[in-house]
């Protein structure tokens, strides 16, 4: 059931999401993986790349995919944000050749320096979920369970490029020439 206050998708996108969504459901109905090829390209044409809950429920509209499960895949991936993301976005690995090999000191000195250590993980947290945004939404610090990568530990990656034996020292400088806008 719907809230009172909640306006039905169509009434929220505007023109051009509407169309943007139409198009990949067209263009990709029918093939395997269709759902996560749909949901990635509606995300990456977002200005802030995320998943907003108003074209979640377009897409379940326009494919006929049940809402519930459409929710579950934007939430099961590490790829999909429901959240804005920042301009830049830095993932860190906390999986367990990343984290014995100091990914937890690299996320909190991170956190730290983007001005984001009142919010950063204490050891209780759930660390591999964690996603947060400066004010000025300059960059998104997220963490990732494993990429696969375990060889190059520890792993951290900056707008989608993997970065291999990163240390404090190396993560800070590529963090000041995105700052600068260099990148």
């Amino acid at each position: 059931m719907q809230s009172a206050t909640l306006k039905p998708a169509q009434d929220v996108l505007d023109d051009r999401e509407r169309l943007l969504i139409d198009q990949a459901v067209a263009k990709y109905a029918d093939r395997p993986g269709s759902l996560l090829a749909i949901l990635e390209t509606v995300q990456e044409a977002n200005a802030h790349k995320y998943l907003s809950m108003e074209a979640l429920r377009y897409i379940a509209r326009e494919t006929g995919v049940p809402p519930a499960r459409i929710y579950s895949a934007a939430t099961f991936y590490a790829l999909f944000s429901l959240d804005p993301q920042g301009d830049n976005v830095v993932a860190v690995c906390r999986g367990t050749a990343c984290h014995t090999r100091g990914s937890r000191d690299l996320l909190e000195k991170l956190c730290l320096d983007l001005g984001l250590s009142d919010r950063e993980p204490d050891e209780n947290s759930e660390a591999d979920k964690l996603a947060l945004t400066t004010a000025d939404r300059r960059f998104t610090v997220r963490t990732v369970a494993c990429f696969g990568q375990c060889a190059l530990a520890p792993v951290v990656e900056v707008n989608h490029h993997i970065l291999s034996h990163v240390n404090e020292r190396s993560l800070q400088r590529e963090i000041q020439t995105l700052d600068h806008g260099r990148k």
